[in-house]
């Protein structure tokens, strides 16, 4: 299971905060993959394969931090393991251009993860960090991370995704260190 996380509406289609949807998005129309709406598990799937492996498309319908809904629905009805998802999002720690695989780990005061956490108990799944940076004050987070990316931030971002989508065929094979070994080796756009 591959989940996006983002926001729902036309009004936050194109913020930082919705790199984890431009991904998702990017991936289900490389795979020629369609968005039906679920509304009993809280989403937006699409069926794809990969290499020889069927995967689910997530885009959860609910806010942000409300993402732990859909992830534990789809996970719980499908039977899919929390380790064999992969959740991506928006990462303030990376500068924009930049993406990185990682498996556990904390959720950094990304509201998605945490709701993913609290619901599962746990953070033992991968995630794919979309690098959106920093604004350089705390108190600036939120207008940052809802706010919209500069022309240029906005192209080192789908470059980090084109990337990331490139090595997508290492990691539902579970060749993970491949996977990260090219992506965290490329060089990040600014």
């Amino acid at each position: 299971m591959l989940v996006g996380l983002g926001n729902p509406g036309a009004e936050y289609a194109r913020t930082r905060h919705n790199a984890g949807f431009w991904f998702i998005d990017a991936f289900a129309e490389q795979c020629g993959a369609r968005w039906l709406l679920d509304s009993r598990h809280h989403a937006e799937l699409a069926k794809a394969q990969l290499q020889g492996e069927r995967l689910l498309l997530v885009r959860p319908t609910t806010f942000m931090n409300r993402s732990g809904q859909a992830f534990s629905s789809l996970s719980n009805y499908f039977k899919i393991a929390p380790a064999d998802v992969l959740v991506a999002h928006d990462e303030l720690d990376l500068s924009p251009g930049t993406a990185r695989l990682k498996f556990d780990g904390g959720h950094g005061g990304q509201n998605g993860l945490r709701d993913i956490m609290a619901v599962l108990g746990h953070g033992a799944f991968h995630r794919l960090r979309i690098g959106i940076g920093h604004p350089g004050s705390k108190d600036k987070v939120t207008p940052w991370v809802l706010g919209r990316a500069s022309v240029d931030q906005e192209k080192a971002i789908q470059h980090a995704i084109e990337r990331s989508l490139a090595v997508m065929p290492q990691v539902v094979k579970a060749k993970l260190n491949d996977a990260m070994k090219q992506l965290h080796s490329a060089e990040p756009v600014r």
